[in-house]
């Protein structure tokens, strides 16, 4: 049996403290799990964005603070959404955003 991996308490205050690293330009990167599915946490800078891509399998994001965009609307804080195999879009945060996002498969950009 393998062990899952506990975050007791992460989503009330310890992902603002977590080991963000460089990820795209004006995009940082928390890796909570490195495998797939990957599991992270996002850290936009106002104004950044992540160019067209396609899911190659489920992402699943929560906003943990601030807002996120792509092309069907603008997601806030405590706000979950779901992105289906095969679907595209581009993402960007105007205000700044933390996001929890799982990715099933990579991504392919387009």
């Amino acid at each position: 049996m393998t062990d899952p991996t506990i975050l007791r308490g992460y989503l009330t205050t310890d992902w603002r403290d977590a080991d963000y690293q460089p990820f795209r330009d004006g995009i940082e990167i928390a890796r909570l799990r490195e495998v797939d599915p990957a599991v992270a946490l996002l850290r936009y800078a106002p104004g950044a964005r992540v160019p067209m891509h396609r899911h190659n399998g489920l992402e699943m994001i929560c906003v943990l603070d601030g807002a996120q965009s792509d092309e069907r609307g603008t997601y806030q804080t405590g706000d979950v959404v779901l992105n289906p195999p095969g679907s595209a879009h581009s993402v960007w945060s105007d205000p700044g955003c933390v996001v929890l996002i799982l990715w099933e498969k990579p991504i392919t950009f387009l």
